[in-house]
């Protein structure tokens, strides 16, 4: 479980194919931290650490990992947000997060505001039912705050600090994110579909 605040930026280091599999090195100042099996959200993936070495560390994404985010489209070099599961006790600043992506979204339209950037994205319209007016949404892992919702497009800003700590820097029009919907509204609409009391 995480919280959709950012803790670090970290980079691609390594990309190796094995068979259906993906193994990323990455880069990050928070790698001796971290320990082997530690669940880390990766542009909001939650994928598991398998081997540290001093700032480096690997973590391995699965076919359908990879075919449900953007995983699939990262290269050396890229930027990803980086966040440590949530520990019992810690403030929740965003909202509750699970690091399971639930389809990607694409910009379309990023404008410069007196102090702040607005973001407007278009997703698959089968989730629709999941986005409302000023809810929570994930966006690369980060936690914001939804307004302009419609069927299959909708818009957030970014304060300064947002922007210059995560990729979000690095979203222009045509870039594909990954999207984590509210899992509250999840199970709402669960209930609904199966017309449960």
């Amino acid at each position: 479980m995480f919280t959709g605040i950012i803790e670090s930026l970290a980079r691609v280091a390594a990309i190796r194919h094995e068979g259906s599999n993906v193994h990323f090195t990455i880069t990050s100042t928070l790698a001796p931290e971290l320990r082997i099996d530690q669940s880390v959200a990766h542009n909001g993936v939650c994928l598991t650490v398998v081997a540290i070495d001093g700032n480096n560390y690997v973590v391995t994404a699965v076919a359908e990992t990879l075919a449900k985010t953007n995983l699939g489209t990262w290269q050396v070099g890229d930027e990803i947000n980086i966040e440590r599961s949530l520990k019992i006790g810690d403030r929740l600043d965003g909202h509750f997060v699970q690091g399971h992506v639930d389809a990607t979204a694409t910009c379309i339209e990023k404008q410069a505001l007196e102090g702040s950037w607005l973001f407007r994205f278009r997703f698959p319209a089968a989730f629709a039912a999941l986005i409302i007016e000023k809810g929570s949404v994930c966006i690369n892992g980060v936690s914001l705050t939804v307004f302009n919702a419609g069927k299959d497009e909708f818009t957030v800003t970014i304060i300064p600090y947002t922007h210059e700590h995560t990729n979000f820097h690095n979203i222009e029009e045509g870039t594909i994110v990954n999207i984590e919907f509210d899992v509250l509204g999840k199970y709402l609409l669960r209930r609904q579909e199966l017309n449960v009391a």
